[in-house]
């Protein structure tokens, strides 16, 4: 195998890895637009009341938030403004740990090496910032 064609892979994998985060970003953003469907919402809501110091309605912020998710989604999959849209997602992502210092009693069971079931839905988003600074580097690159 040549440099070329290594350079052509690592694209490739990227624009899957692009994808199935644009999917996950679209799947969990639209569930937000509907009321209690989404496993996530009351914790975002909440999340989200801390953040912006109550000032932003819960009803509003979480159709903000979905709102927001969709458009990463769909631009991480279609691949528009990738650069720009990484970079927002990866600032989307940082926040989504603020719950495990916000609610460490509901992330985390007796230390933090045990996790709660809502610490282990946190705690994969480290898998996707990994992914989305992967595919950054790449798109820098290019």
């Amino acid at each position: 195998m040549n440099f070329k064609s290594f350079r052509k892979t690592n694209r490739n994998e990227n624009t899957l890895l692009s994808i199935a985060i644009g999917i996950i970003y679209l799947w969990f953003g639209a569930l937000k637009f509907f009321p209690e469907l989404s496993p996530a919402e009351d914790l975002a809501k909440r999340t989200i009341q801390l953040l912006t110091f109550d000032i932003i309605p819960s009803t509003i912020s979480i159709l903000i938030l979905a709102f927001v998710e969709v458009v990463i989604g769909l631009c991480l999959i279609f691949s528009f403004c990738h650069k720009q849209i990484v970079k927002i997602a990866i600032v989307h992502i940082i926040f989504t740990f603020s719950p495990l210092f916000f609610f460490t009693e509901e992330s985390f069971t007796i230390t933090i090496l045990t996790p709660t079931l809502l610490g282990q839905y946190i705690g994969k988003n480290l898998i996707i910032i990994a992914a989305l600074f992967t595919i950054l580097k790449e798109k820098v690159k290019v």
